[in-house]
């Protein structure tokens, strides 16, 4: 059975119908209230070709108004660096001991860099590291040794994107309580980036289609005029 809350949903939402951004943001900001704030996340389908390699999405993007959650960050490092990391902003820096706890089970983190020398070690925690999309890459800035710069911008709302295994990139873009125009433009910045990740080799249309939603609220169908990317 629908809940009451649900049913109020229903009654201002066209699932059917193509908003636009800021139509689709004052839609969830008029829904019935939760208890907490609200993600607001955006789903955008690719049309890449899954059953080749060389067409993966993935980059990374500054949102401008930043996500508005505080992200935990683990960094990898050995000697002045760890330091390095602490006064930046990290929560977490060291050697051993996190590799440690990481191999114990411990994920309490959104972020993870390293310094390139500690690549062989973190490497290790692949099986751990991997299926949570947090393994540091060089292209994604987290294999670097400019670790104060890689923390600031990851603390200031910088994020990682990729497809997923349906061709389809998903992430968080701020919280319900922003502004919309605040909201609009993390999205419309957000879009940007992963126009700019276009593969090469891929035919057709690049970006399918977009939905919006936020974690308690109806998934919506966003017009991409102009936003759309084509071969």
């Amino acid at each position: 059975m629908k809940s009451k809350r649900f049913r109020e949903i229903a009654k201002s939402v066209d699932t059917q119908k193509v908003y636009k951004i800021e139509e689709a943001i004052a839609i969830l900001q008029k829904c019935p209230p939760v208890k907490f704030d609200q993600s607001v996340d955006v789903a955008l389908k690719t049309g890449i070709d899954l059953q080749k390699s060389d067409q993966q999405v993935r980059g990374v993007v500054s949102l401008p108004n930043g996500t508005g959650k505080k992200s935990v960050i683990v960094v990898f490092a050995k000697g002045d660096k760890v330091k390095e990391a602490l006064e930046a902003g990290a929560d977490f820096a060291g050697t051993e001991e996190l590799l440690e706890k990481i191999k114990g089970g411990w994920t309490d983190f959104d972020a993870v860099i390293s310094t390139p020398e500690m690549m062989r070690d973190v490497g290790k925690l692949g099986k751990v590291l991997g299926p949570r999309g947090l393994m540091p890459t060089p292209k994604a800035g987290t294999v670097t040794n400019d670790i104060a710069t890689a923390v600031r911008e990851i603390k200031a709302g910088r994020i990682e994107f990729k497809n997923d295994k349906h061709g389809v990139v998903s992430n968080a873009v701020g919280k319900l309580s922003f502004s919309k125009d605040k909201l609009a433009e993390n999205i419309r910045t957000f879009i940007a980036a992963v126009s700019k990740a276009k593969p090469a080799g891929t035919k057709g249309h690049y970006m399918v289609s977009l939905s919006l939603s936020s974690t308690m609220g109806p998934g919506l169908k966003v017009d991409m005029s102009g936003m759309t990317v084509e071969a």
